[in-house]
């Protein structure tokens, strides 16, 4: 009892309720821009500087991964919400409290709604929705990502495992323990009761599926190697960017990256096959989501599942590697055409200043039929090149990427000549992704592109945004994916969103911090360019903070405008307490609530399950990134998951705490055969 007593003097009395209970059908989670700003709103920037997060972890040579969830010092609660205090004391709650929010009845008819703890340490709300049995589990999983030699050598232990115990015996043990915590199950009809349990407590999901190839570094590099260079051969024509070429050092891109799935292009049955997974997946979420009663089915983020696809396993990666050298290729030559840094669109120029520019040249046909493809409007030119060609399965990048040059007015491009073979590629790779996003449009699920490295990242962002344009008219079909550790990162949010205002589709974007951090700083200094990486984990911070507080600015003008706030939507996937807390506060203080669907959070099956089931049951947009498929073709997706909770050891002192305080709730109670059920309908 003097243990419970503890744990119920720790709990802090806060209450930052919403109230909820409308469960009417409404559209999907927007995005794309109010086209009654003002102008002067599209160069004004909203800059917020905070001091959260701990820079020690950086500084001492944290990997990708551990600068993704590290930050644990908390924002000052006050600022957020007050809590009951006597004489410089918090109020203490006790079990009795306690176990009534556990129970919290609702009227008949009507979700059900909790407080919500933002300082989130109440593991009753982070953890109704386990049996006795799964917190036993998850601590267990925990205890050994503390080890640093197990965790180290995880892959040789699983495979050691599996040849001693024989496939059943292994594959138990793996539901057990790594496996059962952190993958839904084998496939698309085995993990509905684990979707269906989610959805009853708030929490809604994102598929993917986690089979990956286990090959060797040097399949890996000779598989990236061949697939990066083109047949006619890897040619450095003047003006090419040497981060935008293959090099053998950097081409197994798992190295020093544990939290995102790597694809090695093989051939392009490959592709076929990941493209039919990518599909499943929709279909999965889909045939979910149409078990729900109707009238919160068609709800904006309810009825409307996400899966998550990367565009590397779509398509040749030389591709990708071409078309975002031409993307920053054609920045260069409007920075020598204009002066100034950034894109096109940032130049705020127009067909006038170009035709003065070009005037020395005379009456050059080919200067005139470049002007007359250039794409504009009143306020200025949005693009050099008519790009929404390359998501329309006809046109030819070697023709399409040509521009004057200024001294000769001759045509001179931009890519390397694209033997045709490899132009099909490409068209391939754009009708599997224009296949995907079809699906999802018809089957009303969304579609959110990971984020790559940097040296794909213009291209993928680039065909998302087309795919935007294209598919997002009515509602938000499409994310894009925005790593906040870059440098450049809120330049080129504000710039999306500016496209998406001026060309009237709704953008979507989730914002993280990042995966490649270690992996882009060798390879910029190996290769001899700058270092695309914050400095600091607090740089990185202000970058997250400042960006999502860019769109929240937006969003409250479109609302004050009377214009849909719903063309911006915005995922939070942070397993940061300080930035969902800096979120909450930011949407409180603007006035946009959950109702609005336009913010929603994200994390990781089995990690922070404190933050994600209390924001899900006091009626945020929260949700789980599932994977799911058979055990031993996970094994690399396990392996990521134990080197992630090693980097991220404060984090896992805190789930352990909460984790290790509930079972011995529940064992003193008597709950040793706790049932889950939750009366929770997701927002």
């Amino acid at each position: 009892m003097a243990l419970l007593r503890s744990l119920s003097a720790q709990r802090t009395a806060i209450s930052l309720v919403y109230g909820r209970n409308s469960s009417k059908s409404s559209s999907s989670v927007a995005v794309a821009a109010c086209r009654s700003f003002h102008q002067r709103d599209r160069r004004r920037s909203t800059v917020i500087t905070t001091g959260e997060g701990s820079a020690s972890e950086f500084a001492n040579g944290v990997n990708g991964v551990r600068y993704l969830h590290s930050g644990e010092r908390p924002m000052q609660a006050s600022t957020l919400v007050q809590p009951d205090l006597v004489a410089g004391e918090t109020v203490k709650r006790s079990v009795k409290q306690q176990s009534s929010q556990e129970k919290s009845p609702s009227p008949a008819g009507s979700p059900q709604r909790d407080p919500l703890d933002v300082t989130f340490n109440d593991p009753i709300a982070a953890f109704k929705s386990k049996t006795t049995g799964e917190l036993m589990r998850a601590y267990l999983v925990y205890m050994i990502c503390s080890s640093e030699k197990l965790v180290e050598h995880n892959m040789t232990l699983l495979k050691l495992a599996r040849n001693l115990l024989g496939q059943k015996l292994f594959v138990l043990l793996m539901k057990s323990s790594f496996y059962g915590h952190f993958v839904a199950g084998e496939n698309r009809h085995t993990i509905v009761p684990a979707l269906e349990r989610l959805r009853s407590f708030g929490v809604k999901p994102i598929l993917d599926y986690s089979v990956e190839e286990d090959i060797t570094q040097e399949e890996a590099e000779k598989r990236e190697v061949e697939s990066s260079v083109s047949s006619a051969g890897d040619r450095k024509e003047e003006g090419s960017m040497p981060q935008y070429h293959v090099d053998k050092s950097f081409a197994d891109r798992r190295y020093k990256v544990s939290s995102a799935r790597t694809y090695f292009y093989l051939n392009e049955a490959t592709c076929e096959r990941n493209m039919e997974i990518f599909i499943k997946c929709l279909e999965a979420v889909s045939d979910d989501d149409h078990k729900a009663p109707r009238a919160v089915a068609t709800g904006a983020t309810f009825g409307t599942g996400i899966t998550a696809i990367k565009l590397t396993a779509l398509g040749r990666p030389q591709l990708l590697l071409q078309l975002s050298e031409v993307i920053m290729r054609t920045r260069k030559y409007m920075e020598d055409m204009v002066g100034g840094q950034g894109n096109v669109l940032t130049h705020h120029k127009t067909i006038k200043d170009l035709e003065k520019y070009y005037a020395s040249l005379g009456d050059n046909k080919d200067v005139k039929e470049f002007l007359n493809n250039v794409t504009s409007d009143k306020e200025g030119i949005l693009h050099l090149f008519p790009w929404s060609g390359i998501v329309d399965e006809d046109s030819q990048l070697s023709d399409t990427f040509r521009v004057p040059d200024s001294q000769t007015g001759q045509m001179r491009r931009l890519i390397s000549q694209i033997p045709p073979k490899e132009e099909e590629m490409f068209r391939n790779m754009i009708r599997r992704l224009n296949t995907i996003v079809k699906a999802a449009a018809d089957l009303d699920v969304r579609i959110m592109v990971d984020a790559e490295q940097t040296y794909f990242q213009p291209a993928i962002s680039r065909i998302t945004l087309e795919m935007m344009r294209k598919y997002n008219k009515e509602k938000a079909i499409v994310f894009n994916t925005y790593q906040c550790y870059l440098r450049e990162t809120f330049r080129e949010v504000n710039t999306d969103l500016e496209q998406a205002k001026r060309q009237n589709f709704y953008f979507g974007a989730k914002l993280v911090r990042g995966a490649y951090m270690d992996q882009e700083r060798d390879r910029a200094k190996s290769l001899g360019y700058p270092d695309p990486v914050n400095p600091t984990f607090e740089a990185t911070t202000d970058m997250y903070h400042k960006t999502l507080a860019e769109c929240l600015r937006r969003i409250k003008l479109m609302k004050d405008c009377d214009d849909d706030a719903r063309k911006i939507g915005i995922m939070v996937a942070s397993h940061n307490e300080d930035t969902v807390r800096f979120a909450i506060q930011q949407m409180k203080e603007i006035g946009i609530s959950p109702e609005d669907k336009v913010i929603c959070f994200g994390q990781l099956l089995g990690m922070c399950d404190y933050i994600t089931f209390p924001l899900g049951q006091a009626g945020y947009s929260a949700y789980k990134y599932i994977p799911y498929g058979p055990v031993e073709e996970v094994l690399p997706y396990l392996s990521r998951r134990a080197q992630e909770n090693k980097g991220v050891l404060k984090k896992i002192k805190k789930e352990k705490r909460l984790l290790l305080s509930e079972i011995r709730r529940r064992l003193l109670r008597g709950q040793w055969f706790y049932k889950p059920k939750g009366n929770y309908v997701p927002i």
